[in-house]
C-alpha cells in the first residue's frame, strides 16, 4: 500500500490531543472514505524544526511514500531560525522526495513579527517561492481559520484541539485529494 507521510511538528503529531485526533488521522478517513489505497504515516515530533525534520527525512520516507505532506517550520519562524536556513532545510526535502518519485505538498507556514517585520514577509514568501521553484502545490498557512478560534484551539493557545485538527485537515484535503487520483493504484 502506498504512504502519504505527513512530515511536520507538534501540529502534525497531535501535541496535546493525541496522534488518533490530529489533523494525519483525519485525512486517514477522508482517503478511505474516497476509497484510496493508502496509509497516513504521522511523521510529526513536538518542536521539531526544518533542520530536525531533514534528518529524520531518511527515515520516514520509506520507499512507498508516494506523497510527502511538508509540514514544518512553526519552530523555525518561533526560535529565528535564518530564513535562509529555512529555505535550504525546505529545498532539501523537497528535491530528496521528488529524487525519490514521491510527491510533495508544501504547507505553508507563518513567523509571528516577534523578530521583525522583514522576517515575517520573508518567511511568508519562503514557501510561496519555494512551490513555485520545485512545481509543488502549496497549502496556505494551515492554521488559517484556526489559530486565534478559541473554538478551534487548546488553552495553550498555541495548539489546534480535535475540532482544530479537523479543520487543518479541511484545509489540506483539497489539495491532497488531486494528489490522490495522480498516484492511483491501478
Amino acid at each position: 500500500m502506498k504512504r502519504v507521510v505527513c512530515l511536520g511538528d507538534s501540529l502534525t503529531s497531535g501535541h496535546g490531543i493525541g496522534e488518533a485526533a490530529a489533523y494525519p488521522a483525519v485525512l486517514q478517513l477522508r482517503i478511505d472514505k474516497a476509497g484510496r489505497d493508502y496509509t497516513v504515516v504521522n511523521a510529526g515530533v513536538s518542536r521539531a524544526t526544518s533542520a530536525d525534520a531533514l534528518r529524520r527525512l531518511d527515515i520516514v520516507l520509506h520507499p512507498s511514500a508516494a506523497i510527502l505532506i511538508l509540514a514544518v517550520g512553526a519552530n523555525d519562524g518561533l526560535r529565528g531560525v535564518p530564513v535562509s536556513q529555512l529555505i535550504a532545510n525546505l529545498s532539501r526535502m523537497i528535491e530528496i522526495a521528488q529524487a525519490r518519485s514521491a510527491a510533495v505538498l508544501l504547507c505553508g507556514m507563518e513567523a509571528l513579527p516577534i523578530h521583525g517585520w522583514k522576517y515575517s514577509v520573508d518567511f511568508h514568501n519562503a514557501y510561496r517561492d519555494l512551490a513555485v521553484r520545485y512545481r509543488v502545490p502549496l497549502v496556505p498557512f494551515i492554521l488559517t481559520n484556526v489559530i486565534g478560534n478559541a473554538a478551534l484551539m487548546q488553552p495553550d493557545r498555541a495548539h489546534p484541539n480535535s475540532a482544530g485538527a479537523r479543520a487543518i485537515a479541511d484545509h489540506i484535503w483539497p489539495y491532497l485529494q488531486p494528489m490522490l487520483g495522480a498516484h492511483a493504484v491501478r
